[in-house]
């Protein structure tokens, strides 16, 4: 029952309540029952077809949770929805005092395993299991596990029975034991795509074209789930993953939930905190959030016509378990950096603000020369304190008095007072690269920039909003209502819609006359100009 898609490829604002799921329009009563009648039955053609060819070995098991499973005395793991190994067996290899239960669904996933090279009955007991209804106790000895392993596994029962699964392996976990839990969250790139078409059963629960079926969650929702059955919630956080089909021309986003919980036994004797250690997930960085600590940051060396930059981001084997994108250098921010490059004007004289502008600045620190005062920002602690040290070792007096960096959470009044004091008549210029990326930002952002935004007009000019992006869960039309709602409007955008008059307009000379394009790493990406009503 393992159905990590995620794994193939490297790599909202919740509601208040907990959903309820009911069927809709998509598929029929008849098939949805059919899907849960016949689940088994999916599960063991996929692995006829696929065998163990599908999914990639998790590696990355070791770097994320290594301290729950190593240490001293022999542990034991439950790895549930066990699939063809992909857990088990980077684990047996890399920990020597592991024993491990596994169970899948499928009677054929189980024969995959038991037909792998490093199989041992000495250290895997392997069984074919369906958690929603057969009891482990069975199989495995009551409170005998230390970790149980739940990775994209949950997805693929019926919400309404996932409470079944958890109360089943609590009658196997020990007292204060771990579940490890990773799996797909609502805004993954597959379920936008299963929302275009009639594959939905219920409430974020879809069906694959295979007869096998996968559910997105949100944090409220697994948060709940958990809680409600007994455990306590300790690490929580998304994983994203941008991944890029150059061939096709595709930026796909990869959306996972990442979590820790523990077994709360109101038995237990043990007098100690249930979880020895805290978690700052407002850092926003997946060293904090699981544990890892990167010995050294990733330095990016970018020239920009004819500056040069050495940035420091967030390492590209932590990118994948990351919670906040400000922590990388995205495309957009390389395009607007050479539009700002090629076309000083933009700026030259103005007060500028970034919003925000990740761990790089590279926008803000190719600005600074021709403007008056640039203020760049962003809500991540960690991007920020990336950012500080990328801007005082790229920037020179009298340069660097001229970029202040402050932290901006969009709608956070004692931010935005703050910034403004800096600016007291407002900014000419607000620049945001990839900041569309989910649609429950896009308020905040507009409403953010309508506060910040300078009401003075040039003979020549007027205060501008500059968006750079690539379209992924915010199409334009949505941008554009917002835009209008806090009083936006557009006034150009690149590229256009017909080659016809690609070059007029305020963007023309942006454009015109410059080799930029060859600057444009990525055909999807997006320049959007507003003005202020």
């Amino acid at each position: 029952m393992d159905s990590d898609t995620g794994d193939i490829v490297e790599g909202q604002q919740q509601p208040s309540n907990l959903q309820i799921y009911t069927i809709r329009p998509g598929v029929s009563a008849f098939w949805s029952e059919k899907y849960e009648r016949d689940a088994k039955k999916y599960w063991d053609i996929f692995y006829k077809l696929h065998q163990d060819r599908f999914f990639k070995d998790r590696h990355y098991l070791d770097k994320e949770w290594g301290r729950y499973f190593s240490g001293a005395g022999t542990k034991v793991i439950f790895e549930i929805g066990c699939g063809a190994g992909n857990t088990i067996f980077p684990l047996v290899a890399t920990y020597p005092n592991i024993f491990i239960h596994a169970c899948d669904f499928s009677p054929r996933a189980i024969n995959l395993v038991k037909a792998h090279k490093d199989f041992t009955e000495t250290r895997i007991n392997a069984f074919t299991s369906d958690l929603t209804v057969d009891d482990l106790s069975k199989q495995i000895s009551p409170a005998s596990v230390d970790i149980v392993t739940m990775i994209f596994v949950l997805s693929a029962v019926s919400p309404e029975k996932m409470q079944l699964v958890l109360q089943n392996i609590k009658n196997v976990l020990k007292p204060n034991g771990f579940v490890l839990f990773r799996d797909y969250a609502i805004g993954d790139l597959a379920q936008e795509r299963f929302s275009s078409k009639d594959q939905k059963i219920s409430e974020n629960f879809y069906v694959r074209g295979d007869g096998t079926r996968a559910f997105y969650f949100t944090e409220q929702f697994l948060t709940a789930l958990f809680e409600e059955n007994g455990f306590h919630t300790g690490e929580l956080g998304f994983c994203c993953k941008q991944v890029e089909n150059r061939s096709r021309e595709l930026v796909m986003n990869r959306r996972w939930i990442q979590a820790v919980f523990q077994f709360s036994c109101e038995n237990s004797s043990d007098d100690s905190p249930v979880f020895d250690h805290e978690v700052d997930f407002s850092e926003g960085m997946a060293a904090e959030m699981f544990g890892i600590l990167p010995s050294n940051d990733e330095i990016i060396k970018l020239n920009v016509k004819d500056m040069n930059f050495k940035l420091k981001v967030l390492p590209k084997e932590y990118q994948h378990t990351c919670k906040s994108t400000g922590l990388m250098l995205w495309e957009s921010a390389r395009l607007m950096a050479f539009v700002l490059a090629e076309n000083p004007t933009i700026v030259e004289g103005k007060r500028v603000l970034e919003l925000g502008c990740g761990c790089s600045g590279i926008c803000s620190m190719v600005a600074v020369r021709p403007a008056d005062l640039v203020i760049a920002t962003d809500g991540d602690t960690s991007a920020l304190n990336l950012l500080t040290q990328n801007v005082s070792s790229n920037l020179k007096p009298p340069l660097l008095s001229k970029l202040i960096t402050k932290r901006l959470v969009w709608g956070n009044k004692d931010h935005i007072d703050s910034i403004k004091e800096l600016s007291k008549s407002g900014f000419d210029v607000i620049i945001g690269t990839d900041v569309t990326y989910v649609p429950e930002a896009i308020s905040p952002l507009f409403g953010t920039a309508k506060e910040m935004i300078s009401h003075k007009r040039g003979d020549k000019w007027e205060p501008a909003l500059i968006l750079c992006h690539v379209l992924r869960r915010v199409d334009e039309q949505s941008i554009l209502s917002a835009a209008s709602r806090f009083g936006f409007h557009l006034v150009d955008k690149w590229p256009r819609d017909t080659e016809k008059n690609l070059y007029q307009g305020i963007m023309g000379s942006w454009f015109s006359g410059h080799d930029l394009e060859k600057y444009v790493p990525n055909t999807a990406l997006n320049i959007m100009c507003f003005h202020k009503e």
